[in-house]
């Protein structure tokens, strides 16, 4: 009896694997789902896209049919195979601008918690000051003044998102460059970029990995708002922002054209904080542990 008991555990065990050494959890195994379709989509959109980004292949707004399964949009492209292509550009900038904007602030963070006193306010007053402005105005004034193409909004959203990364790495690394091992590597005469790499980014990775899918969050919904204000990705290149501001009108006339690629944006954010929430548990309970 107790064997046929126990026998349901062991198969629901075997079905949650582990990552990182920790057990994942329902929700965490939902996101990483929905994140890994969305990274194939966008990564195989050239080969998997019936049409291509900008092809007119039939009437404006014409129904689903065999060929055009959600249909054409406003100018009788494919709904479909400008939502895969839509899904490249819309993830691959949120990624570049991520990696680029934790390079700048966590190096800057880093830097300002371990040189010294000068120039921790230098760059705390540089962040205070890009913060004290409204992030979604500061870049219109860059995104107006310099134009809209990819590397101009690739360099300011990054400069911008980099202030948020800075103000958590620098306190992250002030906590750890106080304990015995740094003060070790200061005493030994080890340069300022060997502690950097040696001793405080490893023990900084769990809370700044947690911070990377918060941060992409939220590039990717300023890239997808830019877009749908007409100051994102630019036309013809497909962007699920742009993509609703295109037919936001339609959903007056019955159509569910916009609704597909703001449903795009909502569930890839619901699965990147579904990763996001199960790190964070994982990195509470790991405190909780060593208190």
């Amino acid at each position: 009896m107790s064997d046929v008991v126990r026998r349901p555990a062991l198969r629901i065990a075997w079905l949650r694997p582990r990552l990182f050494g920790h057990r994942l959890s329902v929700t965490a195994m939902i996101g990483i789902l929905i994140v890994v379709l969305n990274i194939v989509a966008a990564v195989l959109a050239p080969w998997i896209a019936p049409f291509g980004e900008s092809d007119i292949v039939g009437d404006a707004w014409a129904d689903p049919d065999p060929q055009h399964w959600l249909g054409l949009d406003n100018l009788g492209r494919d709904l479909l195979s400008r939502m895969l292509f839509g899904a490249r550009t819309s993830i691959g900038l949120s990624l570049i601008i991520t990696c680029l904007s934790f390079s700048i602030g966590i190096l800057a963070g880093f830097a300002a918690a371990v040189a010294g006193r000068w120039l921790d306010i230098l760059l705390t007053r540089i962040v205070d000051l890009m913060l004290s402005m409204p992030t979604l105005i500061f870049a219109f004034i860059i995104l107006s003044v310099l134009g809209t193409d990819i590397p101009v909004l690739i360099v300011t959203i990054a400069l911008l998102d980099s202030t948020k990364v800075f103000r958590l790495s620098r306190a992250v690394a002030m906590n750890i460059a106080v304990l015995e091992y740094v003060e070790a590597a200061k005493v030994r005469g080890e340069g300022l970029w060997w502690i950097i790499r040696a001793e405080i980014l490893p023990n900084a990775v769990p809370p700044l990995v947690a911070e990377f899918g918060l941060r992409f969050c939220f590039t990717f919904l300023f890239i997808a708002a830019l877009s749908f204000l007409g100051l994102g990705v630019q036309p013809p290149n497909a962007d699920w922002g742009s993509m609703v501001k295109d037919y936001r009108d339609m959903i007056n006339l019955g159509y569910a054209t916009p609704l597909y690629p703001a449903g795009a944006i909502a569930l890839l954010t619901i699965g990147v904080n579904f990763i996001v929430d199960w790190m964070l548990a994982i990195h509470s309970k790991g405190h909780g542990e060593s208190a």
